[in-house]
């Protein structure tokens, strides 16, 4: 059952690193698949125009007629955006490329780096009853990503376990940096989470020692492992935990959750 800690508010967090291929969109369907697991109600926001959220937990692009584009820019009650997926406590508000122009539309909005925020806080998303959103950004620092960290309790870093992956974190952070001091003093790290692990590596083990002494206890002690598994769900419109379920791959993200969990229970005391 979920934490009474927890069910005061939805807890909202961007994974966000504006590098590709890291993981991030795997990290937020299995990280939302595995708090949906545990009992806690989860709605992914996809905010990535490449729409791989939506792909992935089995919204077919020519089924989104609403999507994130229209909470952001159009008046469109939140019931014809919100969608179902196979599992009753995980929805996604999905994303088609349409997005890709949002970026452009925003700079004339005054509120343009509030309307993510101002979105998710509307009082007919009270009705979903919800434990935690998960906000899937693009692979950039741009307007849409800004929106996201707006509208965010904390940031969820996936770092690939690969040369140089420390080197493109300093402009994350000095972006975390910059909408702390102008719009949200309270947004914090939630975590620095190393994907695509390899243990028979000796380079993954290099860059997990390097992200631990250089960024600390922010490093999640969880490792997500390279997984075929995880690998092969998204084509089955699946998370790993309902594609292979006793995966290793699945087993990490149960236990990322549950990391998580505890962190934001411990943060709440």
């Amino acid at each position: 059952m979920p934490d009474p800690i927890l069910v005061q508010g939805p807890r909202i967090i961007a994974i966000a690193n504006q590098k590709g291929g890291v993981g991030k969109t795997t990290t937020t369907i299995n990280l939302g698949a595995a708090l949906a697991e545990a009992g806690f109600r989860v709605l992914i926001v996809d905010l990535d125009p490449q729409g791989n959220s939506s792909t992935g937990l089995g919204v077919e692009a020519g089924d989104r007629e609403a999507t994130t584009y229209d909470l952001l820019l159009d008046d469109v009650p939140l019931r014809d955006i919100v969608r179902e997926t196979g599992d009753e406590r995980l929805l996604i508000i999905p994303a088609t490329v349409d997005l890709s122009s949002a970026d452009i539309e925003l700079i004339s909005n005054e509120k343009r780096s509030f309307l993510l925020h101002d979105a998710l806080r509307q009082p007919a998303l009270d009705t979903y009853a919800l434990d935690f959103i998960l906000v899937d950004c693009p692979p950039s620092l741009n307007l849409l990503t800004v929106n996201a960290m707006v509208a965010a309790h904390s940031v969820l870093v996936p770092l690939q376990s690969e040369f140089f992956a420390l080197e493109g974190l300093s402009q994350l952070m000095l972006t975390i940096r910059e909408v702390r001091q102008t719009a949200n003093p309270d947004l914090r790290i939630e975590g620095i989470v190393l994907t695509m692990y390899d243990a028979r590596n000796n380079l993954s083990a290099q860059v997990e020692q390097d992200a631990r002494e250089n960024l600390g206890d922010l490093v999640f002690r969880t490792l997500i492992p390279r997984n075929v598994r995880v690998s092969e769900a998204p084509s089955y419109a699946l998370p790993v935990l309902k594609y292979d379920t006793s995966s290793r791959g699945a087993e990490a993200y149960r236990a990322l959750a549950a990391e998580l969990i505890r962190n934001q229970s411990r943060a709440a005391a």
